[in-house]
């Protein structure tokens, strides 16, 4: 511990010069009664721009692409295996 710290705490805290107490501020402002933009700004959240439609639409054909991959890979992992590996081929072939 720095001894600035241990001497600050012995004589309290730092006083403000301001007079200005921010946490007593907020507490008189509360909510406020009445936002007159309350109804402007109510289409961003609803409807088609709601969080679960602006998701859908930025992209629009991850769900089929994903699906279509996943049974893809699964045809290959079951059929289209190469069955010559293992055999003695020489030194050139891969």
């Amino acid at each position: 511990m720095y001894p600035s710290r241990i001497l600050r705490a012995h004589h309290g805290p730092k006083p403000n010069i301001t007079g200005f107490d921010v946490n007593k501020f907020a507490h008189a402002a509360g909510q406020p009664r009445y936002d007159p933009w309350e109804r402007a700004e109510a289409w961003r959240y609803t409807g088609t721009f709601s969080r679960w439609n602006r998701f859908n639409r930025a992209l629009p054909g991850l769900g089929i692409a994903t699906v279509a991959f996943a049974v893809y890979l699964g045809y290959e992992q079951l059929f289209l295996k190469e069955e010559h590996h293992g055999e003695g081929h020489g030194e050139g072939h891969h």
